[in-house]
């Protein structure tokens, strides 16, 4: 699943050792490897070749520049959600054709950047959203494609935080209004409708929740064919799952073989948006022990990273093995409960609770696994702190993605009024 592998008892990624990485760019610290980003959008494209679907990076789950252009210049497309990612998808060369739009809750100045771009296609969350692309559209004297988001109305048995497919959700149109939509599209004379998008949510790791959302679609692209509506695209959405502690996730031609029967039945043009599957166990956070603390109740490990780096934990309860940089297998029976924490001031602030793990004194370096996806992308400066760094390692070669914020990029914006004082 990874390139982050134990070699003569020291952690390595790919071909370098992690202890050497640590020392060298300092901690917090982000850590990538290229060819475990790029195995896994290669996995995908494997298993789904038969219909050759344009695979659309999530840019939310990990926006760094590095990465974006490794994949576009591997084939991928992207997924984006707001101006900004606009900006990125553009900055790295992304082909405006190979650009879809999300998020409920486009400003007027994000979907006019966006309809200038020339991008693939919006995926529109309601109709008024609609009608504002369409008026956007026609002042600028220009004509733009969009997707309907459907909202199949489906479990996908994950965290409620991360569920998007049920109606209770903000997300994407319920299939009579969308019907009602495509049904007056004549009217809205500046947009084509040219696709249909669902996503159902993120971290699910079975396929079941998909066969029964594309089941409903199936059903739905048949009624439209019967009315006359034509439709080109189908976005299936991402979501993928992967290993974070014991889940049992679907691999890529596990995933290709359930539903691509379901796909090919539709002759559509299909489009995939991963984010998590492709650079989740890309990624690893290192941090340094700084304390050693023992009360008559609890152990804790105190770390130099905080919740401002990976909210995850924090946010979701979410669960990230934590692993030593060096250890031997006498090391790795050895083990104590502890709590591992950050130094920032809320009880949130963990990393794991009451969990068995090797030994650690102070001064050692441990790594938070599985941090590849909404790590960096969720940071913040919480307590005023900066923002971690970020290298990408490839084979033997380590490069600096994102520089280490320092305390004048904290105040950098800001501004003090004489005329408050």
């Amino acid at each position: 699943m990874h390139e982050f592998k134990y070699k003569n008892n020291q952690l390595y990624c790919e071909d370098i050792k992690i202890q050497d990485l640590a020392e060298r760019f300092g901690t917090p610290l982000y850590i990538y490897s290229y060819h475990t980003l790029i195995d896994h959008f290669i996995k995908l494209q494997k298993a789904f070749c038969e219909i050759k679907p344009l695979i659309c990076y999530s840019v939310k789950a990990n926006p760094n520049l590095a990465l974006l252009k490794a994949l576009v210049d591997k084939g991928a497309g992207l997924d984006i959600v707001s101006g900004g990612e606009l900006f990125r998808a553009l900055k790295v060369g992304c082909p405006t054709n190979k650009i879809v739009y999300a998020s409920v809750g486009k400003t007027d100045q994000e979907i006019e950047e966006a309809i200038r771009c020339g991008i693939l296609f919006f995926n529109v969350e309601s109709r008024p959203e609609l009608e504002n692309i369409n008026r956007i559209a026609n002042r600028l004297n220009k004509t733009t494609n969009v997707a309907i988001r459907i909202n199949p109305d489906v479990e996908p048995k994950t965290h409620k935080y991360i569920t998007t497919g049920k109606l209770t959700n903000k997300f994407g149109i319920d299939f009579e209004s969308a019907r009602q939509i495509l049904l007056l599209r004549k009217a809205l004379s500046n947009v084509h409708i040219l696709g249909l998008h669902i996503h159902i949510g993120s971290q699910i790791t079975e396929s079941q929740p998909y066969i029964a959302a594309i089941t409903k679609m199936v059903d739905f692209i048949g009624h439209c064919y019967k009315d006359g509506i034509c439709i080109e695209y189908l976005n299936i959405g991402g979501g993928l799952g992967i290993i974070y502690d014991k889940e049992t996730p679907q691999t890529a031609d596990t995933f290709a073989k359930k539903i691509l029967p379901m796909l090919k039945k539709t002759k559509l043009k299909i489009i995939m948006e991963p984010g998590r599957f492709i650079v989740g166990n890309a990624g690893i956070l290192i941090a340094k022990v700084l304390y050693i603390k023992s009360t008559p109740k609890k152990k804790f490990i105190i770390i130099d990273a905080g919740m401002n780096d990976l909210i995850r934990p924090a946010l979701y309860d979410a669960y990230h093995n934590i692993l030593p940089l060096r250890c031997t297998s006498y090391e790795l029976r050895c083990t104590e409960k502890v709590d591992v924490v950050g130094p920032i001031c809320e009880s949130a602030d963990f990393f794991a609770k009451n969990r068995k793990l090797p030994y650690f004194k102070e001064g050692d370096y441990l790594a938070i696994m599985g941090a590849g996806a909404y790590g960096s992308s969720m940071a913040s400066n919480y307590n005023s702190r900066c923002q971690p760094c970020e290298v990408m390692v490839k084979k033997n070669k380590a490069f600096l993605i994102r520089k280490r914020e320092n305390y004048k990029d904290l105040v950098r914006k800001e501004i003090i009024a004489v005329q408050i004082s």
